[in-house]
């Protein structure tokens, strides 16, 4: 307990508090993200697994949305918290590594400098609770090399267990750790009894959503393969790299950076090498799968806090203790220069004059095209209007056409809107080929009577595709909206009636896994 109530937390407990102020007060700035909409669907359909995700941080919305609501800042809060949650562990990292009060103010303050960590709180995702399950994960590990206390392999198995029911990814870190451990003189570890206790624990937590993918035919396998193969761009090794130093915060990069050369430089940090090796595993193995670069970010708390308790050690006499000073002043500036970037602290169209004035124009890691603003960003505009026209064209049926009208989307965000907004302008509930939207299948209604989003193609492809399956094919509107992604602006909607076949019975090939 000593390490939650030492004075030198309160510059870590201060930063903690200062990002998640930061998160509460620009929750509302925008709108609600693609993805979250789709979670918000996928909370009123519990199960032990998903198409593209494991089904914890699911269950934590569901709890969220049922005794805060619905509003951004209630489906946002638990992932600031978990955010503000790792500012203080990156801190408590530092002090196991020997850190004093300054190496603690620095782990946790570049935790907050840092554009994708920052970030990654600012909107409910597993991601943001990815991060906090490496870090406690790896702050057990050192509490195991330091203490000699095997026994704490069963915390470390709890929550691998819990973060692979969150997120696959932790499963590379479990792969880095083991192969740091093989690669160091901690192997010894791995012949403790407890060690595989722990594992078994992990196991046994994961077994239900093994299961659960077993009983679907392995889904996310599907999914996972779609992406890297034909989703997501392919970067080199270099530009991996590069991407990490920009996300990191340029000036972080001088910490961390340092941090993994401690661990193979420093016989203070021997025993900690294990760390060092992970990273380099881990990296190799994120480029050669296509990983896009955040996914390396669940890393960088550690990271930065060896990092800082060299640079404190460092520094710690003569006239290297006034880079502290520079260094933290230089850092902070850049923080808030980046901010914009992390949290949408800008109005929309500021932010925009903002990046095009700085020259960062948006890096698209997925083959879409980008408008003005960066995916993240885009993927909070424009839902509510798209509503109000597949609304627009409801109206234009009779009453008994509606009692059989099916809403079909393209994807989950479509759809997921369509299940949010839809209620207020009586809509029914949409059906989506995509991903976990095909699993939970096409309804009772035949699709006699559909409104269909267009499929991205010329009018002409569209009519003639949708021709094949209706009697009758009109144009019943199309979205518009200035800053959201270029392939949700004019989109069609198409009004059809005389359906030749039934949804139930092309549900088989309607699969969409992407």
């Amino acid at each position: 307990m000593r390490g939650l109530t030492s004075r030198a937390l309160f510059f870590p407990l201060l930063f903690a508090g200062l990002q998640l102020a930061i998160h509460i007060a620009f929750s509302g700035s925008y709108g609600y993200f693609r993805d979250e909409l789709y979670y918000i669907a996928c909370s009123k359909h519990l199960a032990w697994g998903y198409v593209d995700h494991p089904p914890l941080s699911i269950l934590f919305l569901a709890i969220a949305r049922f005794f805060l609501g619905d509003s951004l800042l209630a489906i946002r809060i638990l992932a600031s918290l978990a955010g503000a949650v790792v500012v203080v562990l990156a801190a408590m990292i530092a002090r196991q590594l020997g850190g004093g009060r300054f190496a603690q103010g620095l782990a946790s303050g570049g935790v907050v400098a840092a554009h994708v960590l920052i970030g990654s709180g600012r909107y409910f995702s597993m991601n943001a609770f990815d991060v906090l399950f490496w870090t406690l994960a790896v702050y057990v590990v050192i509490r195991v090399i330091k203490e000699d206390n095997s026994r704490l392999w069963l915390v470390f198995g709890v929550i691998v267990g819990l973060g692979l029911l969150n997120k696959y990814s932790v499963a590379f870190l479990v792969i880095g750790l083991v192969a740091g451990l093989l690669l160091t003189e901690q192997r010894t570890q791995l012949l403790s009894k407890w060690f595989w206790a722990g594992a078994a624990v992990a196991a046994a937590l994961f077994l239900p959503h093994v299961l659960w993918q077993i009983s679907h035919g392995f889904p996310s396998l599907e999914f996972m393969r779609h992406a890297s193969q034909e989703k997501n761009i392919h970067l080199s090794w270099l530009e991996f790299l590069v991407g990490q130093i920009r996300d990191v915060n340029a000036l972080n990069a001088l910490i961390w950076i340092a941090g993994i050369v401690s661990f193979f430089g420093q016989d203070k940090a021997r025993k900690y090498r294990l760390f060092g090796w992970a990273y380099l595993v881990i990296f190799v193995i994120m480029v050669a799968g296509g990983a896009k670069v955040y996914y390396l970010s669940p890393i960088y708390p550690l990271l930065l806090a060896t990092g800082a308790v060299w640079f404190e050690q460092w520094t710690a006499a003569g006239w290297r203790q006034s880079l502290r000073f520079v260094h933290a002043t230089m850092l902070s500036l850049m923080a808030v220069f980046i901010l914009p970037f992390a949290v949408p602290v800008l109005p929309v169209e500021t932010f925009v004059r903002y990046s095009q004035f700085l020259g960062l124009t948006p890096r698209a890691q997925e083959h879409q095209e980008l408008g003005d603003l960066p995916q993240y960003y885009a993927d909070e505009f424009g839902w509510e209007e798209m509503v109000e026209k597949v609304a627009g064209a409801y109206r234009m049926l009779s009453p008994e056409e509606q009692q059989q009208c099916v809403i079909y989307a393209r994807n989950y965000g479509e759809a997921g809107a369509i299940d949010f907004f839809g209620p207020r302008f009586g809509l029914p509930p949409a059906v989506c080929a995509h991903n976990s939207y095909w699993l939970w299948g096409p309804g009772d209604r035949s699709g006699n009577v559909a409104i269909i989003f267009g499929s991205g193609g010329t009018l002409q492809e569209e009519l003639d595709d949708l021709n094949g399956a209706y009697e009758s094919v009109e144009l019943a509107g199309e979205t518009s909206c200035t800053y959201c992604m270029p392939f949700e602006n004019g989109r069609r909607i198409f009004l059809c009636r005389g359906m030749k076949t039934t949804l139930q019975e092309l549900w088989d090939g309607e699969r969409f896994y992407y």
